[in-house]
């Protein structure tokens, strides 16, 4: 541990630098900058502690802290993510039901101040979030730790093996860990989680309830779009787009009408791939701005925050980004639940067992490059009843497979009915 700390506090000068850096250029953040270090004004009521990274962890732990929100109307709720647009999540789902800090550094000093002005009864953390620091800190409060939706690639599991000390040690202090997939549960084993605590309860990425709001919202954008086939190129990342629009380009050709729906997975990103389609020479739309997509736009960018299933819900067939560069792919489950194909590349590692279980119900086509996302994308456009058949097994494989909701809250249950020792009052 006295390494894993030397090196960490050797980095925090760059990551201090980079936490001054974005609060100079968004207003939001400046003030806030500080919970980093774990800062922050003092929670009385010992909430229940959720932390979740980033979008896609708030996404997916949103059943969760709804149902925890409705059974435990007395409780303060803390939700902790890491990045702003976590925060922006958070906030856009739960306003001010819940309350929202930035999580700490894996820092003694940064975790204890954090620890010393929460005090949760319970630590809910999403995902691969395995901080060594932190879990110690709660350790020695008597804090329980509950992993939840736990998911491990080969890729981070080989990573882990290099420390292995350090990570079966951290891994032997949550007292339960509910893993997504059997394979996640036996690669977490394998790393010294005690077999007694891993638990393997399914992905509550499947928990997935579109509203008929939704799809009411979905139908009037598409009136709004005209009578045009719309695709839609999603969480798309840094050298994705130019293969992107070479693919519309082609495809146009078979489809003139056809309106791409463009949105970059990091806002940060939106203003230069704004610029890049312009200067592929493409007549664009910013969401943002509001002004109406028309016959004439062929591009709509995506630069708003909480509207990437109003989109899926409003088109004919998706591309699901961070798959044709290796990040590892995002997440289709949304699309598929909202019945709409879905084509992603070869690199789909953080989400292979949902990247296999839709190619396997014929729910979606994987492919190696821009070629293939044509060939792909074009034969969902031009096929009706091929578009009807992944369709209607997009939205079978998510109910297929849901109920991890019910089984976590069943293990998580008997930790939230009383404070632990540490965590009673201020």
């Amino acid at each position: 541990m006295m390494w894993y700390t030397l090196i960490a506090r050797v980095l925090l000068p760059f990551a201090l630098l980079r936490l001054w850096w974005r609060s100079r250029h968004d207003a939001d953040y400046a003030p806030r900058w500080t919970e980093r270090l774990g800062y922050g004004e003092p929670i009385a009521g010992a909430p229940i502690w959720v932390h979740a990274v980033s979008v896609g962890e708030t996404r997916a732990a949103a059943p969760l802290i709804r149902s925890l929100l409705d059974e435990h109307p007395d409780a303060p709720l803390l939700i902790t993510t890491t990045t702003l647009t976590g925060a922006a999540q958070v906030a856009m789902l739960f306003g001010d039901s819940v309350i929202h800090r930035f999580a700490p550094f894996d820092l003694p000093r940064a975790v204890a101040r954090f620890l010393d002005r929460t005090r949760p009864r319970v630590a809910v953390i999403l995902e691969t979030e395995i901080w060594p620091q932190l879990f110690t800190a709660l350790e020695r409060r008597h804090i329980p730790v509950f992993l939840a939706n736990v998911r491990l690639s080969e890729r981070s599991r080989r990573r882990y093996r290099h420390i292995p000390r350090l990570i079966a040690k951290t891994l032997a202090i949550p007292a339960v860990i509910a893993a997504q997939s059997a394979a996640d549960a036996a690669r977490l084993r394998t790393l010294g989680a005690p077999a007694s605590r891993v638990h393997v309860i399914g992905n509550m990425k499947f928990e997935l309830q579109p509203t008929a709001g939704l799809r009411e919202a979905a139908q009037a954008l598409r009136l709004a779009w005209g009578d045009r086939p719309v695709w839609v190129a999603a969480s798309t990342h840094q050298g994705e787009e130019e293969t992107v629009l070479g693919a519309y380009k082609v495809l146009r050709e078979g489809f003139p009408r056809l309106l791409l729906v463009l949105a970059p997975r990091h806002p940060e990103r939106f203003e230069s791939v704004g610029r890049l389609v312009r200067a592929a020479g493409l007549a664009v739309v910013a969401r943002s701005t509001g002004l109406p997509v028309t016959d004439a736009t062929q591009v709509l960018l995506g630069d708003t925050m909480g509207e990437l299933m109003l989109f899926f819900a409003a088109s004919d067939c998706a591309f699901i980004g961070g798959s044709l560069v290796d990040t590892g792919g995002h997440n289709p489950l949304e699309a598929l639940a909202l019945g709409v194909p879905v084509v992603f590349g070869p690199h789909m590692f953080n989400f292979d067992e949902i990247a296999q279980l839709t190619l396997q119900a014929g729910a979606g086509i994987q492919v190696a490059d821009e070629d293939g996302l044509i060939a792909a994308t074009r034969l969902y456009l031009g096929d009706a009843r091929l578009r009807q058949t992944a369709s209607t097994a997009g939205e079978s494989l998510v109910r297929a497979h849901q109920g991890a909701l019910g089984r976590t809250h069943a293990l998580l249950a008997p930790f939230l009915t009383n404070p632990s020792p540490s965590s009673a009052g201020l």
